[in-house]
């Protein structure tokens, strides 16, 4: 199984790296993740005329194969879709999102986005989120806000939806939305 793992938040997030790494049971991981920032992204592409998307190897402890690109989420999807980063890929799992995504927030999401794009593609996309409790003290950066992550949990919830997925894989590909508190997996409860 060829997994492929991406996000919003950029090739340099913990979260992806965790992520990336809780994956590797499953198969061969290669991460294709943007170079920068793209929250709020949804499932764009980018106007492909005016933009001309770079990739670049990149190194992830414990990751054979990762690649930055200079676009959003969905299109890293849409590249490997094509066959950029070689052989077709199983599953597309996408996270791990600082913050929630639920609500409307599910339409701008380019964490949804990447697994979304995915389903639209044929392949069946996850995508995992975890809310962020820290977040709101006046003059508190986004980096502070982080620091209280338990990374490790959500990676643990997104290694079981992936367990039960493929136990019972679906016939016709799916997006499935993960959300996970901020808590140590002993304690998430419900």
């Amino acid at each position: 199984m060829r997994i492929l793992v991406t996000n919003d938040d950029g090739i340099d997030s913990v979260g992806l790296h965790v992520l990336a790494r809780s994956m590797r049971e499953f198969g061969d991981v290669v991460v294709v993740a943007p170079d920068q920032e793209y929250s709020g992204a949804s499932a764009a592409i980018g106007a492909l005329h005016i933009m001309k998307p770079e990739i670049h190897r990149r190194q992830i402890d414990g990751i054979d194969t990762a690649w930055a690109v200079s676009g959003p989420p969905a299109l890293c999807v849409f590249l490997a879709r094509f066959g950029t980063f070689g052989d077709p890929f199983d599953l597309v799992v996408s996270g791990i999102n600082p913050g929630a995504n639920v609500g409307r927030s599910v339409y701008h999401s380019g964490t949804i986005g990447a697994a979304i794009t995915a389903r639209n593609s044929g392949i069946s996309g996850i995508a995992v989120s975890q809310a962020v409790t820290g977040f709101g003290v006046e003059g508190q950066g986004w980096d502070d806000a982080v620091k209280g992550q338990k990374w490790h949990s959500a990676a643990e919830v997104a290694a079981t939806v992936v367990r039960g997925f493929l136990a019972d894989r679906p016939t016709e590909p799916l997006v499935i939305n993960v959300n996970v508190p901020n808590l140590e997996t002993a304690d998430i409860k419900g």
